[in-house]
């Protein structure tokens, strides 16, 4: 439950860096407020088992102020702060979200594309890796003071999953499933 919600001044952070571009374009003076933020990884997790795609329901404060609820589903994902390949960075996720330890050589690169590109233009590339029960260690749910929720939506359901805007979603999960079901014969390997 959120309670006790203050929106304070941001002065210092780790996470985004407030900028102001300013420049010449077509003899037109303009500027451009921006932030810069960590690149990242998302992974579309297939569970051959259960006929399933695997997601992630978290709250996100900047939801919460324009719904009031602030969950979201997403894909599997964090951020490229660490000194690691973006695969090795990729299963790490893997393993603190949603409780899979699935080997480098199994999490296959789809491709990368910006986000947020009207004020951050982040690079996040999209993983998919196919996961099953012989490979959960744990039950996932993020660490430190993430609160993480895994969610399996059937195969069957992918497409109105995606479509309904009763759920807050990401780009990057509404692209990765809409590859997905493009690329159906990944389901049966």
């Amino acid at each position: 439950m959120i309670s006790d919600v203050k929106i304070v001044e941001c002065t210092d952070s780790v996470y985004v860096q407030p900028k102001r571009m300013e420049y010449l374009q077509d003899g037109i003076r303009k500027r451009w407020d921006m932030v810069g933020v960590h690149d990242s990884v998302a992974i579309l997790l297939y569970h051959e088992e259960h006929h399933s795609l695997i997601v992630v329901k978290q709250f996100r404060p900047p939801i919460y102020l324009k719904n009031g609820d602030g969950y979201t589903y997403e894909l599997c994902a964090g951020i490229v702060d660490k000194d690691k390949s973006l695969v090795e960075i990729a299963h790490e996720e893997i393993l603190e979200e949603c409780g899979y330890d699935v080997p480098l050589d199994r999490i296959q690169k789809v491709t990368s594309f910006y986000t947020a590109v009207g004020f951050a233009g982040s690079v996040q590339t999209l993983y998919c890796a196919r996961v099953s029960e012989s490979m959960r260690v744990s039950n996932g749910g993020g660490v430190d003071i993430e609160s993480i929720e895994v969610v399996e939506v059937p195969y069957g359901d992918a497409k109105a999953f995606v479509m309904d805007e009763t759920k807050a979603k990401t780009p990057g999960l509404m692209f990765g499933f809409g590859w997905f079901l493009e690329n159906e014969e990944l389901t049966k390997r």
